[in-house]
């Protein structure tokens, strides 16, 4: 098996006849793809966050019999960028897709499903697709409009809208089995199953409302970070669980779509609690620690749903012997803060938004059980697929060739930095714009919308948990000129324009004239 695999990507790399491309696609690999949308990696319990907020036994099977990443980056720390890179295995200012609020994924450019489906493969995705346009390079597709919901969701099938009943996470498992099993068994597939969960609002099925018996969940350390030794960027930021999550978010309001039946059942669970909640009264932190045990209970409530999902999709690969020849991943477009810094939601550069979870098995490629601490990323996957099917890989993709790093034979010119680039602003979060270089140990990081001289430096093998910027410090001068040089090259490499278009943020025509009241207060921190 392995050997057929180098033989693939040597194919692949300097062109074959006929013949011997024919004798090559003979051992083409299915590719099963499983990507939910804002997991973080501390709630999947191969990842050991020492809360223990969850059991994931179906996603940890996937870790025990292949490999568990623990440093996937993410170029754009969200949703519709995310998924954009993945396709192209291009950054957000190549692929045309920076931001959610005002961006259209351009269906005319090259993705690898539509050279995998050129190479033979079928193809289907389902589940979010959140890229505006429709999908290309798919034999069948059925996708939820936007964001979509949880209960009974509309969706889109080939163009036409359809109504679903049901739970979203199990109507986009079961589409995605459906198609799986009435596939032509005589081609290689590729099957994209995008979930929606555990996206924002958080809503579990509703048999598993009250999976944690009322848990009381351990605190980050952080969850009452009053952001000292920061920059004025952290402190401006609009995503506290204590200011920002919404009684919708914590479920004092029902959720649209539910039947009459389901209306019952989720009654049942959140009126008598959410009473109890409202006769105690709560204010400062314990209304905080009351919001922050509501959404963890809500939000890995949604995880739960995918766990089973995982595992409904390993019983099929192992009951049709397809295990052995398919290439099966998990991931998610970013990370996800539950609690640390006070906050949920993404977009930092920071690592629970950078850091994503990644597992992979490919029997006979992988090594079971391994746990891998290279620096590798989202913008990998496409060039990935493509080498492991044997296809050529355009001359503009952006990502490494995760192969060898997945049978352990890391080259040794494999990325020791990465570059990471977010543009959203003002809204939803106040997040600001920055861009930054990513090390094993350090972060650099430009919030260039505030004025050049706003940067912002974190060691963190002594700060882990990126609570004090040592920016400006002489003894880390040394390193911060090392990182500025890193940081120039790499935006030269990945051609990153000096200059962006307004559009490209997707709130704010001219985030640096929005901010210049705040100059001052930046550069005094």
């Amino acid at each position: 098996m392995r050997l057929a695999s180098i033989l693939f990507a040597a194919l692949a790399v300097v062109g074959v006849t006929a013949s011997a491309a024919d004798a090559a696609k003979a051992k083409q690999p299915n590719i099963v793809f499983i990507f939910s949308d804002d997991h973080a990696y501390q709630a999947i319990s191969a990842y050991g966050d020492p809360r223990k907020l969850l059991d994931t036994p179906n996603l940890d099977r996937i870790a025990k019999e292949g490999v568990r990443f623990d440093r996937c980056l993410v170029p754009n720390s969200i949703c519709g960028p995310s998924r954009a890179t993945v396709l192209t295995g291009k950054y957000s200012h190549l692929n045309g897709f920076p931001n959610n609020s005002n961006s259209r994924f351009d269906g005319t450019q090259t993705t690898f499903p539509k050279l995998l489906q050129k190479a033979g493969y079928q193809t289907a995705i389902f589940g979010k697709w959140h890229l505006a346009s429709d999908p290309t390079g798919f034999d069948h597709w059925q996708i939820l409009p936007g964001q979509g919901v949880y209960y009974n969701p509309p969706m889109i099938r080939m163009g036409e809208t359809v109504q679903e009943p049901g739970y979203v996470t199990d109507i986009i498992t079961e589409r995605s089995l459906a198609w799986m099993k009435k596939r032509d068994k005589t081609k290689p597939f590729l099957a994209m199953i995008q979930h929606k969960a555990p996206h924002r609002e958080w809503s579990p099925a509703l048999r598993h409302l009250g999976h944690d018996k009322d848990r009381v969940y351990p605190e980050p350390a952080t969850l009452f970070d009053d952001y000292e030794g920061r920059g004025f960027a952290v402190k401006d930021q609009h995503m506290t669980i204590e200011k920002i999550m919404t009684p919708f978010d914590n479920k004092l309001t029902a959720m649209p779509r539910l039947t009459p039946e389901q209306r019952k059942v989720w009654d049942a669970y959140y009126v008598p609690r959410n009473e109890k909640f409202t006769n105690m009264a709560l204010t400062g932190k314990d209304l905080v620690r009351w919001k922050y045990n509501r959404y963890l209970h809500d939000y890995l409530g949604t995880v739960k749903a995918v766990d089973e999902s995982v595992g409904a999709v390993l019983k099929y690969l192992d009951e049709e012997g397809l295990a052995d020849n398919t290439i099966l991943v998990y991931a998610s477009d970013q990370g996800f803060y539950l609690g640390e810094h006070g906050w949920f939601d993404k977009r930092w550069i920071f690592e629970e938004s950078l850091r994503t979870p990644l597992l992979v098995r490919w029997p006979g490629h992988t090594k079971a059980g391994t746990v891998n601490k290279d620096i590798v990323s989202t913008v990998d996957f496409a060039q990935t697929f493509l080498i492991a099917a044997g296809v050529a890989v355009p001359n503009d993709v952006q990502g490494g060739n995760l192969l060898p790093v997945l049978a352990g034979n890391t080259p040794a010119n494999w990325r020791k930095s990465f570059y990471y680039h977010y543009y959203e602003y003002p809204e939803p979060h106040r997040v600001q714009p920055h861009y930054g270089v990513v090390t094993d140990r350090y972060k650099l990081v430009r919030f260039y919308a505030m004025g050049p001289d706003y940067m912002e430096l974190y060691d963190l093998q002594k700060d882990p948990n990126e609570m004090k910027s040592v920016f400006g410090d002489p003894s880390y001068a040394k390193v911060t000129e090392d990182l500025q040089k890193e940081l120039a090259r790499l935006r030269q490499e990945l051609k990153v324009p000096e200059v962006e278009p307004p559009s490209v943020f997707g709130g704010s025509a001219n985030p640096a004239k929005k901010n210049q009241k705040k100059k001052d207060a930046a550069k005094t921190n």
